[in-house]
């Protein structure tokens, strides 16, 4: 549907009305074109939470599904109405080059994978959305930012939090100075981790609870004061003779020190019977709690105990629009490749002072 409908002005020719010209149709009707999305990784998230968010959105379309699983390619393929030709196997993805209804793959896979699936889609000529953590290592995060420049591509990483109105409406009012200066930050994020999963695997996950749960305690102590650390002091907690953690690590808990003086604490686990949600930024003006902070659903903010009124929304459908919109004007994305690379740094520094004791810098 067109954004504007065209009046009957518009279209009638004769009787003084004016013809609607052949160019500013084209640009309506590009305008309102839906940015078509292919899904690779056909995993819980990606069928629970991202593919069901696309009838919420305004300017994406779920057009071609990229999976290892034929099951599954044929079970959400017939659910959500996808061609039989745009369904992909892994080894047969680079035919998506010749689908011009795909401009956007949205990588869905374990964290080891994303490097080569990005680049690869990347080198296919279409536009990539990335799952976080974007990448074990800041070298391949670095890989998949220039493999995206080098093809003209825009590369997004799925911090949801980011389109998400409960936390936006968090960061203005800490950096609006609402909260006054702020005197402590804290942010706890973690779960009991069932066993047998591919996230206790580090050849796929790319490390343990820091990676997957602790990301998001690190990435809201960011995001909340819009300061990059100059520093990070880490300790690792292993509970004995659970076979869990025999690859990767559990309990994590971490300091940043920012270039305000401002001190963040920072905690993720995997064996956390209770598990823990939230972030909480006290200031000399009043204190902000969330819990939980960043679920898929039924956020709870307050501010010095009176709850904040924030309008609920799709944040999953939030990011997918976000990068169509951006698709059509070129523009640099909220989320890019930089901000996925900015949190491995950190998290790499993370298991470097773990294992040291020290404090490590994180200045250029």
């Amino acid at each position: 549907m067109l954004d504007r409908m065209i009046s009957r002005r518009e279209v009638l020719i004769g009787a003084g009305a004016a013809a609607i010209s052949p160019w500013k149709f084209w640009r309506q009707t590009e305008a309102a074109k839906s940015v078509g999305w292919a899904i690779l990784g056909l995993g819980s998230y990606a069928t629970n939470q991202i593919m069901p968010a696309f009838a919420s959105c305004k300017h994406s379309k779920l057009v071609a599904l990229i999976s290892g699983h034929p099951e599954k390619l044929t079970r959400f393929g017939d659910k959500y109405g996808i061609a039989a030709a745009s369904r992909y196997a892994y080894d047969t993805m680079d035919e998506i080059r010749h689908n011009a209804e795909i401009d956007v793959v949205y990588v869905i896979t374990p964290p080891a994978t994303h490097p080569n699936f990005v680049i690869r889609v990347a080198n296919l000529g279409k536009h990539v959305c990335s799952e976080k953590p974007m990448a074990p290592t800041v070298a391949e995060c670095q890989s998949m930012i220039d493999a995206c420049r080098k093809a003209g591509r825009l590369l997004q990483i799925g911090y949801r939090c980011h389109y998400e109105n409960h936390n936006l409406a968090a960061v203005k009012a800490v950096r609006s100075g609402e909260l006054g200066k702020i005197q402590s930050f804290k942010s706890d994020h973690g779960f009991n981790m069932p066993d047998g999963l591919w996230r206790t695997q580090k050849a796929l996950a790319g490390g343990g609870s820091m990676m997957d749960i602790g990301i998001y305690s690190l990435n809201a102590l960011r995001y909340l004061t819009g300061e990059e650390p100059t520093s990070v002091s880490a300790k690792i907690t292993n509970p004995p003779n659970d076979h869990r953690f025999i690859d990767v690590e559990d309990t994590v808990d971490f300091s940043l020190n920012f270039p305000s003086g401002a001190v963040g604490q920072g905690t993720s686990g995997y064996s956390w019977v209770i598990g823990k949600n939230r972030y909480e930024v006290v200031g000399d003006k009043g204190i902000l709690h969330a819990e939980p902070a960043t679920p898929y659903d039924g956020h709870r903010f307050t501010i010095d105990g009176k709850e904040m009124l924030v309008e609920a929304n799709n944040q999953f459908a939030a990011q997918l629009d976000h990068m169509s919109e951006h698709v059509r004007t070129g523009k640099p994305v909220l989320t890019p490749g930089e901000e996925g690379l900015r949190d491995i740094r950190i998290i790499q520094a993370i298991y470097e002072s773990a294992k040291t004791g020290q404090p490590v810098s994180l200045r250029a």
